[in-house]
């Protein structure tokens, strides 16, 4: 089988999330948006299928290295990717990495006629959830005061959640960062919740050392299970350092560059108790899965980052079956439980007690609507 047809498809949809000055995401009004979807093609006729990627990219980069080539060949197509980002840094992003890794992935269980989990090798078919939130934000009944989240966390717990994740107040919203305020929130949340819930923090991630220490701590006496990336993730020496001082489990890294790289050098420094990674994070599948095995041999706790087929995959084959899949990103405003228009149904749908179902359907196991895509598809 050799690959004949690298494309990617562009197309316009509505979209109820917009980005604050500093990036962060929060409800909107209704606006067009693009997505793009790649396709990897075939002699055979099987296809793959991946999302969010850089149609100049694709075309210039990575079509001309892909084109026959063999597609079961994926640890090879990513090594040589990874190789090209030395000369093509500003373009050639771990996003993009991991769109193509994906629609490898994709491509092969669609070819074998297995989900993704099963091709690397199960370890269980659902995963237990975590409601995760979006940012704090000023809005009139969203996540505005630590009442608000108090009462969103309520409605997620009746939900069947039986965990939940804060993401607090960060610029530009007024008054962010305030760890005190964050401290508040905390408790608010869990007096609403009871004992029994598993709580976690995603604080404001340029904290100071004192900081981040004081909201370590205001954790602990409310029995949160972690606090994740409150200062920023390139002084590995800042995070032994409050690893150090803190009983509650602190997580990282998940936004430093270095794929597993710099995860075993947090774990030779003891700059974390759980680490942490995503197929976005890494530049695919085939990284994580590398940093999962690489977590299990050193004995730490590997927490997968964030949303999506890739992830849930992932979560489906590692051995540590205790671990959970960051559901949202969650708002009072916004109904996560209504696919994306290009999708026919979603790809982590939870049942009434918390546990996310991944797919058995062969591939990633998304139910694409083509002709969805085909309408709104943008003109070349």
């Amino acid at each position: 089988m050799k690959i004949v047809d690298v494309s990617v498809d562009s197309f316009v949809y509505k979209s109820r999330i917009a980005r604050d000055s500093d990036g962060h995401a929060h409800p909107g009004p209704a606006v067009d948006a693009t997505q793009t979807m790649l396709r990897i093609t075939t002699d055979e006729g099987i296809e793959g299928y991946a999302f969010m990627v850089n149609a100049d990219v694709v075309k210039n980069i990575v079509k001309p290295m892909l084109l026959g080539q063999d597609p079961y060949y994926r640890e090879k197509i990513w090594h040589q990717l990874f190789e090209r980002q030395r000369l093509h840094m500003g373009v050639l992003s771990d996003k993009v990495l991991c769109a193509v890794d994906l629609a490898l992935w994709d491509l092969a269980g669609r070819a074998l006629n297995l989900p993704v989990h099963k091709l690397i090798g199960a370890t269980r078919d659902k995963a237990r959830a975590y409601a995760s939130t979006m940012c704090g934000d000023d809005l009139p009944g969203g996540l505005d005061t630590p009442e608000a989240y108090a009462k969103f966390a309520l409605q997620c717990q009746a939900r069947g959640y039986t965990a939940f994740k804060m993401h607090t107040w960060m610029p530009p919203i007024p008054g962010a960062p305030n760890p005190k305020r964050d401290a508040e929130a905390c408790a608010a949340v869990r007096e609403a919740v009871g004992p029994d819930m598993v709580l976690m923090l995603d604080a404001f991630h340029y904290y100071s050392r004192e900081q981040a220490l004081y909201l370590g701590r205001e954790l602990e006496k409310l029995n949160f299970f972690w606090i994740e990336e409150p200062m920023p993730e390139h002084s590995i020496s800042s995070y032994v350092w409050l690893t150090e001082q803190l009983t509650i489990p602190v997580v990282g890294p998940e936004t430093a560059e270095g794929k597993m790289f710099t995860r075993a050098e947090w774990i030779l420094r003891g700059a974390s108790d759980i680490s942490r990674g995503g197929v976005g994070d890494l530049g695919g599948l085939t990284p994580l899965i590398k940093t999962a095995h690489l977590c299990e041999a050193f004995g730490v706790r590997m927490e997968v980052h964030g949303n999506g087929v890739g992830n849930l995959h992932m979560l489906g084959a590692m051995n540590s079956t205790d671990t959970f899949y960051e559901r949202g990103l969650l708002h009072p405003f916004l109904d996560y439980e209504q696919p994306q228009p290009w999708l026919n149904e979603l790809v982590d749908p939870m049942d009434n007690e918390g546990f996310v179902h991944i797919s058995q359907k062969p591939g990633l196991g998304m139910d694409i609507n083509f002709d969805y895509i085909q309408a709104n598809k943008i003109a070349k």
